[in-house]
């Protein structure tokens, strides 16, 4: 699995013009799923995003997690997370998981995700074309990938 995490001051997700999924303070979640990722992944990516120190305390460290703050999640699938793009100049997704095994994983991401945050997580929609607004904070911008934890 791979995350793009984005600190922002709100951010949402809109298909066809309406808006499917908004938050406030807290993180966008661009989510992508291979087709070697476990259960196991899923339970370490979800621990590290809500446990993530990089929120700013009073004095303007990093040390804050966005369920220290009480911030909010917004998560958008992304397959384009696993571009391959070593050869030519069209970008290859075949590392990707099909939609069969993708979309169950993306659920239970979503659903453990908000258990751990305590809170509901909007999200877009699996497969459809989807707009962003957001806007970043900081910028602060993480990487995960669950087959390469560094």
């Amino acid at each position: 699995m791979r995350a793009v995490l984005q600190r922002v001051k709100r951010a949402n997700v809109s298909i066809e013009g309406r808006v499917n999924g908004a938050i406030g303070e807290g993180l966008m979640v661009l989510f992508g799923v291979e087709d070697s990722d476990d259960a196991a992944d899923l339970d370490w990516l979800v621990q590290k995003i809500v446990q993530m120190r990089i929120f700013s305390d009073e004095a303007g460290l990093m040390n804050l997690s966005v369920k220290d703050i009480n911030g909010e999640i917004l998560v958008v699938s992304q397959f384009t997370l696993f571009a391959k793009t070593k050869k030519g100049n069209r970008p290859s997704f075949i590392a990707a998981a099909r939609p069969e095994k993708a979309v169950p994983i993306y659920e239970s991401f979503v659903e453990k995700l908000s258990q751990a945050l305590g809170k509901p997580i909007p999200t877009g929609e699996f497969g459809a074309d989807m707009q962003i607004d957001m806007l970043a904070d900081g910028p602060v911008t993480i990487i995960i990938d669950t087959q390469n934890k560094e």
